[in-house]
């Protein structure tokens, strides 16, 4: 039996809905919630379920690989749909941290279970997945196994540090009820970047600056992830 995750006793919330229904927080100052729905709906549908303050540069990233700049909103090829949620704070963002098997937002579940595939995109330190501080390192992992080999292919083949997370105790996304595998065909993708990943993709990385300042390898790297996504909807036709 693969091991289920271990930090839901960590969050403040145990669901979304707990969340919003905390009258402490106000929607717009403390998160927001963004999202994309295509007409028709698209195969794939990318998540960043702790985008803003709270695991910084997923909401960049999620907005890119779904195929619209993030500075200018400017779509860069084939779209797919899109949500995510996002912490607003100028500190302790990660008091609004729901674990992604957690994840009840009724649009987000709405946007994955009409999908094909999901990429969720998450964020980690370097410690968390057993490496060195410095370590720019993105590991793969969740149910989907014909995803989960395309990018890391492609994440290895443009240059990263791609490790396959699988079986990681905490990071594996392989729990049935993350929102990134609850697609048609109950499995997704999800990605874990470290820290020092993370910063290296933009040259000033704060809320404001970041969408604006994109780097090469933010860039490597949502192409890489596109293209495994559209060789995963290829493998559909």
């Amino acid at each position: 039996m693969r091991p289920q995750p271990q930090w839901t006793a960590l969050d403040v919330y145990a669901s979304n809905s707990d969340l919003y229904a905390d009258p402490r927080l106000v929607e717009r100052v403390d998160y927001r919630r963004r999202f994309k729905r295509h007409r028709p709906r698209t195969p794939s549908v990318v998540l960043a379920p702790h985008g803003g303050g709270i695991e910084v540069g997923t909401s960049e990233l999620c907005l890119a690989i779904a195929g619209c700049h993030p500075s200018t909103r400017v779509p860069i090829g084939q779209t797919h749909d899109y949500w995510m949620f996002e912490g607003l704070r100028t500190a302790s963002n990660d008091e609004l941290h729901v674990t992604s098997s957690n994840c009840d937002d009724r649009m987000a579940r709405q946007l994955v279970s009409g999908a094909s595939h999901a990429l969720g995109l998450h964020g980690c330190t370097a410690a968390a997945a057993g490496l060195a501080d410095h370590d720019r390192a993105v590991l793969v992992g969740g149910r989907d196994a014909l995803l989960r080999l395309e990018l890391l292919t492609r994440l290895r083949r443009a240059g990263f540090h791609t490790i396959d997370a699988v079986d990681h105790p905490i990071l594996g996304g392989y729990d049935r009820a993350n929102i990134a595998n609850r697609t048609r065909g109950r499995q997704g993708a999800q990605l874990e970047l470290t820290t020092p990943l993370r910063s290296a993709m933009f040259s000033e990385n704060s809320r404001p600056a970041r969408r604006h300042t994109t780097t090469e390898v933010f860039w490597g790297f949502v192409h890489a992830c596109r293209a495994a996504l559209a060789a995963r909807e290829a493998l559909n036709n």
